[in-house]
């Protein structure tokens, strides 16, 4: 993750605040559009969101795609339960989550599962390929659960502001 040192001196006001609803939604928005909304002139949105990046408010500029359209129709959920914590026994594992293309998103979790996978596949015999990558030739996973989206309800990396 991104820190800025400006991270902690840095506090978005109520004009950041806006300009980040505004992009979260759509940062393809023209700077001259956002201006007109939040009532600031171009040129100070273009510093404010320059600041914003710097001090790692925003992560990243990405397009959001339709797994579907692209052959990826499947979302499946993985909760992975480890035998040991000791960084040294779960670094390879963090190391091919990172690598893994098919890995949309992971989380170190509490409970019963030590993370929680999100993932993309086009089939389930693609998804037996990918958790034999992932958790195959790994004597540090104790077990791990899977479950298959039937349906989207909502999906979203929206940040309520």
């Amino acid at each position: 993750m991104f820190h800025s040192p400006m991270t902690a001196a840095y506090a978005p006001d109520e004009f950041d605040r806006a300009i980040l609803a505004i992009l979260q939604r759509d940062n393809t928005t023209a700077q001259r559009e956002i201006a007109e909304t939040v009532h600031l002139s171009a040129p100070a949105v273009q510093r404010r969101i320059k600041r914003l990046q710097e001090a790692g408010f925003i992560r990243a500029n990405v397009a959001v795609l339709d797994q579907s359209r692209l052959g990826r129709p499947l979302t499946i959920m993985v909760e992975v339960r480890v035998s040991s914590e000791q960084p040294h026994r779960v670094a390879p594992f963090r190391r091919r989550v990172q690598d893994d293309p098919a890995v949309q998103q992971c989380y170190a979790i509490t409970g019963d599962a030590d993370f929680l996978l999100i993932l993309t596949a086009a089939s389930m015999e693609e998804y037996e390929a990918i958790s034999e990558r992932l958790f195959g030739n790994d004597d540090n996973i104790e077990r791990y659960r899977t479950a298959v989206a039937l349906s989207t309800l909502k999906r979203g990396l929206d940040v309520p502001l």
